[in-house]
């Protein structure tokens, strides 16, 4: 499912209960404690980016939990859209507690 102008960005990049080999991407002290969907769509939109959600899907290393995906468009590199998102996904979580 490869898409030239868009990121695909799983919750298991965000997981800091997960190692780097597991799927995480963030760094752990940026990374959150099992991160849902709804909560990175919340960050995404809050930085201005318009996420497309797919609930059913599997990250391939772990085809049996159906975690989703987000889909996002290409503005800048994904590595900084993911520390964004990571950084707002800290902030939100700080806000609710």
């Amino acid at each position: 499912m490869r898409k030239q102008d868009k990121f695909i960005i799983w919750p298991i990049y965000f997981d800091q209960n997960k190692t780097r080999s597991e799927g995480r991407k963030i760094p752990k002290n940026l990374a959150s404690s099992s991160p849902r969907l709804e909560e990175i769509q919340k960050a995404a939109q809050k930085l201005g980016y318009a996420p497309e959600i797919i609930p059913e899907l599997a990250y391939p290393a772990t085809s049996w939990q159906k975690t989703g995906m987000v889909v996002l468009k290409k503005k800048g590199s994904k590595l900084q859209i993911m520390r964004k998102i990571a950084k707002e996904l800290a902030t939100l979580r700080a806000k609710t507690q």
